[in-house]
């Protein structure tokens, strides 16, 4: 429900904000987006966010469950899928990344002819299709957020090379580009075609979700209303607190005033 939601919300918020506040006071040299910081012990440390990455890392849940596989078929222009991905699909795996696990495939409705491509929403389209899919491949540990950057800006192909700088500094917006409009994007889109063609049931729309590589008219309805619900219901893991709305309380210590 909304208060649930606000609640996560303001937990992710607040340790975040923990972070960002011990980066402000230290201002040491760091290379790599906020985003990053706790992706590895390494970063962290040459962060200084260790104490809090650890805090953060507290409130994941202990389970050998494996995570939700959650796969996104969609187009990069469509209005509805960039409406799903950015207000719905975006904001749960934030909350919930560590129970779901997001896969995207970026094709659609388009229709492979001989030895081009044709897309529902025009050539443009193709392009930010073949670009998502270049980032994916490039970058996949960060493609999420450059995409959703990409699909909430109000010109997803003039976002791209900002986004990326964004996200992944370090990489180079001709690898993407070049990507895009040689063979190696070509191949992508093809893998793209094949998982979107056998898909079983077969799509009648996009946005086209499945759960664990399963569609469920059922399971749409719930993703479409409340996505964040519906993987807090799928997961047979331990239910981590953001899903619980139960916070977890962090073991301290302190040296007491003599």
């Amino acid at each position: 429900n909304v208060m649930e939601v606000l609640f996560c919300w303001t937990l992710l918020l607040s340790l975040l904000c923990g972070i960002c506040r011990s980066r402000a006071s230290h201002k040491p040299s760091c290379g790599y987006p906020p985003s990053q910081w706790c992706r590895s012990l390494e970063i962290a440390i040459e962060c200084e966010v260790q104490k809090q990455c650890l805090e953060l890392n507290s409130t994941k849940p202990n389970s050998d469950v494996p995570a939700l596989e959650v796969t996104l078929y969609y187009e990069s222009l469509c209005p509805g899928c960039r409406a799903f991905l950015t207000e719905q699909l975006f904001p749960t795996w934030t909350m919930l990344k560590d129970i779901m696990k997001v896969h995207l495939v970026p094709y659609g409705n388009a229709e492979e002819r001989q030895n081009s491509v044709i897309c529902q929403h025009g050539e443009n389209e193709c392009l930010g299709n073949m670009l998502e899919s270049c980032i994916i491949h490039a970058v996949d540990h960060v493609a999420f957020q450059i995409i959703y950057c990409m699909e909430s800006s109000s010109d997803v192909l003039k976002a791209a090379q900002l986004c990326l700088q964004l996200y992944a500094p370090s990489v180079r917006w001709e690898t993407i580009s070049s990507c895009a409009t040689g063979a190696v994007g070509r191949s992508l889109m093809h893998k793209n075609a094949v998982k979107t063609r056998f898909l079983e049931p077969a799509h009648t729309h996009v946005p086209w979700v499945t759960f664990n590589g399963e569609y469920r008219d059922d399971w749409e309805d719930g993703a479409m209303s409340s996505l964040f619900s519906l993987v807090c219901s799928l997961y047979k893991g331990a239910q981590p607190p953001a899903c619980t709305g139960v916070q977890k309380k962090l073991d301290r210590s302190f040296c007491l005033r003599l």
